[in-house]
């Protein structure tokens, strides 16, 4: 009757442990491919950026650019990570433009065999899943922050424990030391409570520590992820040697985490009688602290391999992707481009060659977010080698933007102030000697009509020097005729109806020539004398334009 009883229960334990396997390998297929289902705390996804140390990348992309360029919402729709370790390391890599082509080969050897191969695909996210918890994501402070100190008088810690510890076996003695080991514990008890703020910083963490660990162990196994770090046994085997100290945080977090009540309060009167905590916690943080190394490495091969399964699941969900072709031309070719962001997006074709582009068009019509949109495919391109187009080829560049600039109130700076600081330091970093991307919305807007066309032309000429690639947008058609012979011109332009407006968000050659504004005030119901007061005026201001613009080409030819 017992065995029966017995064998019933394991029968059920084992039914639901394979019902919820069956259940999480099907979750996993399905989910190839498609954007992830998960909120976005991005606060904690950039702690390992923040505090990483990417002085030897080629270029870290500043908040200003990535701000410009919807950077958050591009991470969004390409993170498919299964782990917050993954999804630290994914950010970084996309907020950093580094040079290693053996590394982006044998990037695409793996993502490849991910992509072919589901059985070894759904194994690996199966282990990166065990690194899905939040704790996950205070890893990479065990490596990048200073580790807490012991204090100065750590000593009396020592005392007070080895006080308990003979008094504890002495009362067998002498039951007067059952008074003195009350006395000691009363003590003790202040001190461990003390500790507990120092001991909930790590609770976290190490414990993630200890799963991260037997993770890249487990990943190791397989030849191909070898290749990404032939040397990091020897990371593993060091943090294996402090096993058994982090066991006893894994203790502490799971007796936290279920309540379960009596077990935790005797641990807890163990723990204060010898104050266990504070001795092992501060053991513990000399040692780890040696290991920051080790503890990166690791951090780094789990993350990636996470990394390449996300980009994997992200190609196999878009219809149409490329791998870029990084050459040393000055040339940006882009065969059927679209933005990552915008579904269904219209896609365009262009060659940026000999010059830089200069667009005009109307607002709505598409011109932002086509700079945009060739902005995050080379930012694509040179992180994780894949761009939303048919084909793409660009030397490696620098990204800078000036898109969307906004009144700092807080430190009294108006819009045109931002917005010259912000060019200002493009126009530095169009000397330093590298190739750079520069990428304009609308530039000094801020300003008056005559200033703006003036200083718009000024600038936009010095940026094209030393090979730098410049795309701009503007409303100024005066600034078309005045960069003709520097910039490319392009436009994007809407049909305008009886009482509608169409945009085909195609890019044409030449400037806008239709102009609508006016037309489009007129069927959205402003006054007819208004409608006419402004076209009359247009019409006298084009006359003076033109009269202006012929005499000046004419001296100019003489």
């Amino acid at each position: 009757m017992i065995k029966d009883i017995i064998f019933q229960i394991k029968s059920s334990f084992y039914q639901i442990k394979f019902n919820r396997k069956k259940e999480l390998n099907k979750r996993l297929k399905d989910s190839f491919g498609k954007l992830k289902d998960d909120s976005f705390d991005f606060d904690s996804i950039q702690k390992y950026f923040r505090r990483n140390d990417n002085s030897k990348a080629y270029q870290v992309l500043s908040d200003k650019t990535c701000s410009d360029l919807d950077f958050d919402d591009l991470f969004i729709f390409l993170d498919r990570t299964n782990s917050k370790v993954g999804q630290q390391y994914f950010y970084n890599n996309l907020r950093t433009i580094k040079v290693n082509k053996r590394q982006t080969k044998l990037n695409e050897e793996i993502i490849t065999e991910f992509s072919e191969n589901r059985e070894l695909r759904i194994s690996v996210q199966k282990k990166l899943e065990t690194l899905k918890h939040k704790d996950a994501y205070y890893i990479s402070s065990l490596f990048q922050e200073e580790q807490l100190n012991p204090p100065k008088w750590f000593i009396v810690i020592k005392l007070l424990s080895f006080a308990s510890l003979v008094s504890l076996v002495l009362a067998f003695f002498n039951p007067i030391f059952f008074i003195v080991l009350l006395c000691v514990f009363c003590v003790n008890f202040v001190v461990h409570y003390w500790n507990k703020n120092n001991l909930a910083q790590y609770v976290g963490s190490i414990p993630q520590l200890l799963r991260l660990n037997s993770v890249a162990s487990h990943l190791f196994a397989h030849s191909l992820f070898k290749k990404l770090n032939p040397d990091l046994p020897k990371s593993i085997k060091l943090i294996n040697g402090v096993k058994n100290r982090m066991s006893f945080f894994s203790l502490e977090a799971k007796l936290q985490g279920e309540f379960e009540i009596i077990a935790w309060f005797i641990f807890e009167i163990f723990k204060t009688m010898f104050l266990i905590e504070p001795l092992l916690l501060f053991g513990f943080l000399k040692r780890l602290d040696s290991k920051r190394g080790e503890i990166e490495s690791i951090f780094k091969f789990v993350g990636h391999i996470d990394m390449l399964i996300s980009l994997a699941s992200l190609r196999n969900g878009i219809e149409t992707f490329c791998l870029p072709i990084i050459n040393d031309e000055d040339k940006i070719l882009a065969k059927d481009i679209s933005h990552p962001l915008i579904f269904n997006c219209t896609t365009n074709s262009i060659d940026i060659t000999e010059k830089s582009i200069l667009l005009t068009g109307s607002n709505m019509s598409g011109k932002t977010s086509f700079i945009r949109g060739i902005g995050l495919n080379v930012i694509t391109g040179l992180t994780i080698n894949t761009c939303f187009a048919k084909s793409m080829t660009f030397p490696l560049l620098k990204v800078f933007s000036a898109i969307r600039i906004s009144d700092d109130l807080m430190n009294d700076k108006s819009y045109y102030f931002e917005e010259v600081l912000t060019i200002k330091e493009m126009l530095k970093e169009s000397e330093n000697g590298n190739k750079n991307l520069f990428l304009l919305d609308e530039i000094f807007k801020g300003t008056n009509t005559v200033e703006r066309i003036s200083a718009g032309k000024s600038v936009l000429s010095a940026l094209i020097k030393n090979s730098n690639k410049v795309l701009v947008s503007t409303h100024d058609i005066e600034l078309t005729d005045m960069l003709s012979d520097e910039y490319e011109l392009f436009h994007f332009s809407e049909t305008v109806n009886d009482n509608n407006i169409g945009f085909d968000y195609k890019l044409k050659e030449g400037k806008l020539k239709k102009r609508n504004a006016i037309r489009i005030l007129e069927i959205n119901g402003y006054p007819k004398e208004v409608v006419k007061g402004a076209m009359e005026i247009a019409k006298e201001l084009d006359k003076t334009y033109l009269a202006k613009y012929t005499t000046e080409h004419k001296v100019d030819k003489e």
